[in-house]
């Protein structure tokens, strides 16, 4: 990190100061993180963005910094100028990188003082995160907070440095647009100069990148921030931030190799350890097939095992009645564990509220049998295969599901990540990253009778459109540790290919025209094939700096000034009520929600 400009206040960072620095003359700035009077000696550990310099005032050679000094309190804001000093070994700090050495104080100035905080910020400790977010100018001084936003600009450079070497262009797009709703809420905004008519945020810049390359630009990029009217969720944010690129005249395994250039680039410069490009690639299908979910987390086992098979001939009605009626019988095989029956019991809580009818459990015994309630109506061979299926030794908990296929992927996928946070299977240190891919290009939304596409109407198809059950997508996404960090896909450049998905998903030429058809109009004057990937930097910082559990990662501590989970800001108080004037301007009035009973 390069010196400050020196000006009246400071010519050196506080955290830059080492051994080889003792004897040179410096002048510091920053806030009082702690101050301890010794009766005669004064220390203060002096905090900027970089860190700590301890302050010695010495009495007898500074008398009026050292009055200054038994003055200050805890982030007063400060200037002091003195003379580097080594320590002696007795009293080196090894906690601190500048433990070496301290600064003792000939001058010292005061430039502001500072109230008691409501919540102590030399301290690491967990704080009640509402209090925090109300003064979050105040969280921001706490480093963990401090170097989450630092290393966010860290990868933020990296980005456009690795994307510049690309020849990539920086373009920003609309943040006013029209609304075009795919999915989440827009927000609206109203227009003033046309009563009834609304702009929209953008959800993405999709549609935008997509005529940059019908426009010639070739290869795009943009740090975009996007906004979605989202129901709350704990890893989601109404404003969020995301790599979005796109290039042209390229298939998948340019777009895939350049972001996965680009991420290993951010890996290395966060000092993450990952492995190199590249990446493994996993089929849609085996994922949800052994995972139960199309971002599985790779770092354990567990994976789940079709029992079918060996339970084809069961009387037990539970297994029999499943698969005769086309549904299926899986399990997982959850390793040696000591679990109580209560906590088997809450796993089949667990279990029916993601929809499942029940779980079976069992322990496998020494001889091969089954310590369960439903042992005794299976036969040992039917016990054998299924302990032969999913690998079984003596002591293994084997949790089972029989139900439809998706409820089964999803219970199933869904103990699976519980039991591995309860035993802590993942060893510290250890992350797996890879692409999920070969997805299908739609799923059969029955109560609208239509098609509805995985990603969004713009990927581009492979197979016969006049099957849309059997096509599939040109579409990857990027999975790390069980998170997605963002999805892309080769798009639609032909126009006929176009209206025909528009078609597929319920949206007839009028309605095409009237919501898309600038786009429409646009792919007939020559678009090139073309494909992207947006990824979120919000999460992607997160990962990178702690802020996570093996099933959620919390985006609000990567974001400067970030919202509640039901979109509230509690510094500002916003959103807030606006002035009767401003609404009359808009031509709108304010209504009280409808009473309920």
């Amino acid at each position: 990190m390069r010196p400050p400009r020196p000006n009246a206040y400071r010519d050196t960072w506080a955290g830059a100061p080492r051994a080889a620095d003792a004897g040179g003359e410096v002048r510091v700035a920053g806030w009082v993180h702690r101050r301890r009077d010794h009766g005669g000696l004064v220390f203060i550990d002096l905090r900027d963005r970089t860190g700590l310099l301890q302050l010695v005032f010495h009495p007898e050679t500074a008398p009026d910094a050292h009055a200054a000094a038994r003055d200050l309190r805890a982030e007063d804001v400060l200037s002091a100028t003195g003379t580097l000093a080594a320590r002696d070994p007795a009293n080196v700090n090894p906690a601190m990188p500048t433990g070496e050495v301290e600064l003792d104080v000939a001058a010292v100035q005061q430039l502001a003082d500072a109230d008691t905080p409501p919540f102590p910020l030399d301290e690491e400790r967990d704080l009640d995160e509402l209090l925090r977010m109300r003064h979050r100018y105040l969280d921001l001084r706490r480093a963990p907070q401090r170097d989450t936003l630092i290393l966010r600009d860290r990868v933020n450079q990296t980005i456009r440095r690795a994307l510049a070497e690309r020849d990539f262009v920086e373009v920003e797009t609309p943040i006013l647009t029209r609304s075009t709703p795919e999915g989440a809420r827009d927000f609206l905004v109203p227009s003033r100069h046309q009563p009834g008519a609304f702009f929209a945020l953008p959800q993405s810049p999709q549609l935008f990148k997509q005529l940059l390359m019908v426009g010639g630009l070739e290869r795009y990029f943009q740090i975009a921030r996007c906004f979605r009217d989202e129901d709350p969720r704990a890893d989601r944010q109404p404003e969020f931030t995301q790599l979005d690129l796109e290039m042209s005249f390229v298939d998948e395994e340019d777009v895939i190799g350049t972001t996965e250039a680009v991420i290993h680039a951010v890996f290395e410069a966060a000092e993450y350890e990952m492995p190199a490009p590249p990446w493994p690639r996993m089929p849609y299908d085996d994922a949800v097939g052994r995972y139960g979910i199309d971002r599985p987390d790779t770092r354990f086992g567990m994976e789940i095992e079709d029992l079918g098979a060996a339970l084809s001939s069961s009387e037990f009605k539970v297994f029999s009645g499943a698969l005769a009626s086309g549904g299926v019988v899986r399990g997982i095989n959850a390793g040696a564990r000591e679990v109580a029956r209560s906590e088997l019991d809450g796993l089949t809580e667990l279990a029916q509220r993601f929809g499942a009818k029940g779980l079976v459990w069992a322990f496998v015994e020494e001889d091969g049998g089954w310590r369960s309630p439903i042992a005794k109506f299976l036969s040992d061979e039917e016990r054998a295969g299924v302990v032969t299926r999913l690998g079984a030794q003596s002591g293994d908990l084997l949790l089972i599901v029989a139900d439809v296929p998706r409820t089964a992927a999803i219970v199933l996928g869904q103990l699976r990540l519980e039991l591995a946070e309860r035993f802590d299977v993942v060893a510290d240190g250890h992350h797996e990253i890879h692409w999920v891919v070969d997805f299908p290009m739609f799923e059969r939304n029955e109560a609208e009778e239509r098609w509805d596409p995985l990603h969004h109407p713009f990927t581009a198809p492979e197979g016969d459109l006049d099957d849309p059950g059997a096509l599939r997508s040109r579409a990857y996404d990027l999975v790390m540790d069980g998170f997605e960090l963002g999805g892309g896909s080769i798009r639609i450049h032909d126009l006929d290919v176009q209206r025909k998905v528009f078609e597929l998903i319920g949206i007839g030429p009028q309605e095409a025209q009237e919501r898309f058809g600038f786009l429409l109009d646009a792919l007939r004057y020559g678009a090139p094939p073309h494909g992207g990937i947006a990824l979120g930097i919000d999460r992607l910082v997160a990962l990178l700096a702690g802020w996570r559990s093996l099933r959620e990662v919390n985006i609000r501590e990567s974001i400067a000034f970030p919202k509640t989970a039901t979109g509230a800001d509690p510094l500002t108080g916003a959103p807030a009520p606006v002035d009767e004037r401003q609404l009359k301007e808009l031509g709108l009035r304010a209504q009280a929600p409808p009473r309920t009973a």
